[in-house]
C-alpha cells in the first residue's frame, strides 16, 4: 500500500493545475479532465473535483492559472523592453507562444465551443490588468491599448490557422510573429513621438 503525501489545499490544487497545464500542452484540451488530473497527480477524481466543482470549473481556473503567469512574464518582458534591456521581438514570442505552444488558442476555443464562454474571463482581465500594470505617463494609453488587442488577436489567429494560411499564402510560418515585431516597433515610436516635452 502506497502512502500518499498529504499536501495543503493550495498545494493540491496548484498540483493540479499544473497537471492541467502539462495535459493541455501535450494533448489538447480536450484531455483536460478531472479524471486526468487526478490521475496525473496520484489523487481520487473527487479530490479534483472539490477544488473546482466540475470540469468547467476545472478549465475556468486552468485559463486564470494561465493568464496569470504568462502575462506576468509578458509584462517583465515589457518592462524589460522600455528599460532597453529586452527586446519587441521578446514580448511577441512570448504572446504568440502563450496561444500556439501553450495551448492558450486551443483552450479558448475549446471552452467556447463547449458553451463555457465565460471561463474565457480570466484571460481578458489578466490581459487587462497587465496593460494597467504597465501604465506608464511616458507612453500614450490609447496606442498601448490597441497595440495590445492587435497582439492578442495576432497571436490567437496564428495559434488557430497561422500554419495553413501561411503555407497556402507562400510566407514563412514566422510571418505573423513579424507583422506583430513590427507593430511594437512603430507603435513604441508613435508612443515615443506622444509623449510630452
Amino acid at each position: 500500500m502506497s502512502i500518499r503525501k498529504r499536501l495543503s489545499p493550495e498545494a493540491s490544487r496548484t498540483a493540479a493545475l499544473e497537471a492541467a497545464r502539462a495535459l493541455l500542452i501535450e494533448a489538447g484540451p480536450q484531455a483536460v479532465t478531472l479524471k486526468a488530473v487526478a490521475s496525473r497527480i496520484g489523487r481520487t477524481h473527487a479530490n479534483v473535483l472539490h477544488h473546482f466543482g466540475s470540469a468547467a470549473g476545472l478549465q475556468k481556473a486552468l485559463a486564470q492559472y494561465l493568464a496569470g503567469t504568462i502575462c506576468a512574464s509578458i509584462a517583465a518582458a515589457v518592462i524589460a523592453t522600455r528599460a532597453g534591456s529586452g527586446s519587441h521581438r521578446q514580448v511577441v514570442d512570448l504572446t504568440f507562444d502563450a496561444f500556439d505552444r501553450e495551448g492558450g488558442g486551443a483552450l479558448a476555443s475549446w471552452m467556447l465551443l463547449s458553451g463555457n464562454e465565460d471561463a474565457l474571463d480570466p484571460i481578458v482581465e489578466a490581459i487587462h490588468d497587465v496593460v494597467e500594470q504597465l501604465h506608464d505617463p511616458e507612453y500614450d494609453s490609447a496606442t498601448m491599448r490597441e497595440t495590445t488587442f492587435s497582439l492578442v488577436l495576432l497571436a490567437l489567429g496564428d495559434a488557430q490557422l497561422g500554419a495553413g494560411l501561411s503555407q497556402s499564402l507562400a510566407l514563412p510560418r514566422t510571418a505573423a510573429r513579424e507583422i506583430a515585431e513590427r507593430m511594437l516597433i512603430e507603435a513604441a515610436a508613435k508612443a515615443g513621438a506622444a509623449q510630452p516635452s
